[in-house]
């Protein structure tokens, strides 16, 4: 999508995508990464998510970037963190003890500026984009991790014919189509989240699985 669309559903509160408590696929399979204490995790297209606080809390540090200000301004009054503001290329930063959120174009960000990336959390960003936007988005967050980097990576799948995105519908042939070639591809869960999800049930859907993955950078 457009960097307007997410900025103007941030700018008019259209943000039913933000989940109101930490998601529990993330608590349930984040100890499968068995990351060290401090670790750094990249959280792309983070918006206001409970889930960083959630990381944080864990003993992890944590990247993120997010397009709108809106959005890491609101995280950070919500959750009562005090942070420091700059400027460093085309990004806003806002920094906090362990935590760095970018704010700006996911795709200006470089290795220099997020610095080494232990584990990437991926509940949000994938199924944001477009079908044809996923290899461009996963060519460059390749570019900011090196081989050993772990990611949850969580996804939706549903009938696409039944809904427009986003989210989108991304299924296990997907995931190996973009993932496969530099990634080594664990599946850990597969659940019906149709019934917890009005939202979209009332935007035609009739069924909804969410599919939790464990992948490991090989190459």
């Amino acid at each position: 999508m457009e960097p307007e669309f997410w900025q103007n559903r941030w700018r008019t509160g259209q943000i039913g995508f933000h989940q109101s408590d930490v998601d529990g696929s993330l608590k349930q399979h984040w100890p499968a990464l068995g990351l060290a204490d401090g670790d750094h995790v990249f959280v792309p297209l983070c918006g206001k998510s409970l889930d960083i606080p959630w990381l944080l809390n864990q003993g992890f540090s944590v990247i993120g970037v997010e397009l709108s200000a809106v959005a890491l301004e609101s995280f950070f009054m919500e959750n009562g963190i005090a942070a420091r503001r700059c400027a460093l290329g085309n990004f806003d930063v806002f920094e906090a003890p362990r935590l760095r959120l970018f704010c700006g174009d996911f795709f200006s960000l470089t290795r220099e500026l997020v610095g080494p990336i232990a584990a990437v959390y991926d509940r949000a960003a994938l199924i944001s984009w477009t079908p044809q936007s996923r290899a461009a988005y996963l060519a460059h967050l390749n570019s900011l991790t090196a081989p050993g980097a772990q990611t949850l990576l969580i996804t939706m799948e549903y009938l696409q014919q039944q809904m427009q995105g986003p989210p989108f519908s991304v299924d296990s042939r997907a995931v190996d189509k973009l993932y496969s070639q530099h990634h080594s591809i664990q599946k850990l869960a597969r659940r019906d989240i149709l019934a917890s999800e009005n939202r979209l049930r009332e935007r035609g859907l009739t069924e909804l699985h969410e599919t939790c993955y464990l992948l490991k950078r090989i190459g």
